[in-house]
């Protein structure tokens, strides 16, 4: 159909061929969870025995999710190929870890990134680094729950979202509540080969004419990618100001550093990490290119972020639809554990559970978390993609005390201190002044980031400069 065609945003009801391929690959997923975790280690980071290959899938499969899929898709949707401007902050981003970090968390080789925090500075410092990561990591699995609500709505309709969301929590609390890390790692694999096959279906089918509509040559002739440099729907600012904050926040980010702590040796977490940057811009890439396509041909949906499931339900037959909502709700789900993984670990790491060696306490925490991230999702999560940055603000804080701790010696506590205050100050003070109409990511992160490591910095010149004065009289 090339004249044109809508897609509604929810309100079906599957047919019994998809429910079938659903719980297909649910149970796919739920099959290779089974097996508990019988130690701590194990449960926290898999033991550290991550080889190459299972470390580039549970890394990819951490980044990539429903929630930033569906915005960055919409995207695509919206702006054409700038959108490919998106899946470029992972890379860059990802490239920057890999580069400053990924050996120096290694080498720490703890259970929880803010462990670093108390041994580089101070305890009360490293519990003030948790709760500003717990903080950000309840944002971020709440927009991925919620997020997984709106993919189903094709399916779930008239269902109340508190009902829906409870389904899938609980179904992703199955996989992580046992195993723990080493049941996140088995369903990454099987959602990373999934992954991998739906969407390359979804591309060729845009890209080979396939599809209802046109082939893919026609969304080349008829958008320009550089003429749209500063589309209204993704305006420079925006993209350069999100590459920054991506720069700053993933070498902070728990559930990657749980997962670099659970690699075998420091060579497997360097390439696994640049490897992984490589597939997570690709992944994102095809499916920001396919929504394009889908547009420029006559596709429309009412809201843009919907654009996922309408190409699934557009494209596919019945059967294999029911199978790729099922792969798109593992993806979802795979990082969702990993997060809860990583917030679990981060509290048995920093109040020593872990060393005690109480798994029931690790699963009690799980099942807490997850019940905070399902009353989260219901209650603040609306716009998906501005919610997912704006809980990156208390991560971004710590950048200052993160590098420092691993490469200046002379950093002090106070500086780490100063560093983080200032950092989340300024974060919400653009958030409230500016807004997001307004734009506030590109002050938080363009004069935001420099005012983090300025204030680190002078204040740690300037208590090494006291001691000086002090130590000379």
């Amino acid at each position: 159909m090339r004249g044109g065609f809508s897609v509604p945003n929810g309100g079906g009801s599957p047919s019994g061929i998809d429910l079938l391929g659903f719980a297909f690959v649910v149970g796919l997923m739920l099959y290779f969870a089974r097996r508990p975790a019988v130690r701590p280690e194990e449960y926290l980071v898999a033991d550290r025995s991550l080889g190459l290959f299972p470390l580039v899938a549970t890394l990819v499969m951490t980044e990539f999710n429903t929630s930033t899929l569906m915005a960055f898709s919409g995207a695509g949707y919206r702006a054409g190929p700038m959108a490919l401007s998106l899946p470029l902050v992972f890379l860059i981003g990802l490239g920057f870890y890999t580069l400053t970090v990924a050996r120096a968390w290694k080498r720490f080789n703890r259970l929880s990134v803010a462990e670093l925090f108390a041994a580089r500075y101070s305890p009360a410092f490293g519990r003030l680094a948790s709760v500003l990561l717990i903080s950000a990591m309840i944002g971020f699995s709440a927009t991925y729950l919620k997020s997984l609500t709106l993919l189903l709505a094709p399916w779930t309709g008239p269902l109340d979202p508190w009902l829906v969301s409870a389904s899938l929590g609980f179904v992703t609390l199955l996989v992580v509540l046992r195993g723990g890390l080493i049941a996140v790692v088995r369903t990454d694999l099987v959602g990373f080969a999934l992954t991998l096959g739906l969407v390359g279906a979804l591309f060729v089918i845009a890209t080979s004419g396939a599809a209802e509509v046109a082939p893919f040559p026609a969304l080349q002739q008829s958008v320009n990618p550089l003429a749209q440099w500063n589309h209204p729907a993704l305006p420079f600012r925006f993209v350069t100001s999100l590459i920054v904050l991506t720069c700053f926040t993933y070498i902070t980010a728990p559930w990657y550093g749980q997962k670099i702590f659970a690699a075998k040796t420091e060579r497997i977490a360097v390439i696994g990490v640049a490897i992984a940057a490589i597939l997570v811009f690709a992944l994102y890439g095809f499916m920001v290119l396919a929504a394009a396509s889908f547009r420029s041909q006559g596709g429309v949906v009412a809201n843009a972020e919907m654009v996922v499931p309408a190409m699934v339900t557009t494209w596919l037959p019945i059967g294999l639809q029911g199978a790729a909502f099922g792969v798109l709700f593992v993806a979802s789900l795979t990082t969702l554990s990993g997060v809860w993984s990583a917030m679990t670990a981060m509290v048995a790491g920093d109040f020593g559970w872990a060393r005690a060696g109480s798994l029931t306490v690790q699963r009690r925490l799980t099942v807490g978390f997850s019940l905070i991230c399902w009353l989260a999702a219901n209650l603040l999560v609306d716009g998906i993609l501005d919610r997912l940055i704006l809980a990156n603000i208390p991560v971004a804080a710590l950048s200052f005390a993160l590098l420092a701790g691993f490469h200046w010696k002379r950093a002090t506590t106070k500086a780490a201190w100063a560093s983080a205050l200032v950092g989340v100050a300024w974060g919400i003070g653009c958030y409230v002044v500016v807004g997001e109409s307004g734009g506030y990511t590109w002050p938080w992160a363009m004069y935001g980031i420099p005012l983090i490591f300025a204030t680190g910095t002078l204040v740690s010149i300037g208590a090494g400069g006291i001691s000086a004065v002090i130590r000379s009289r």
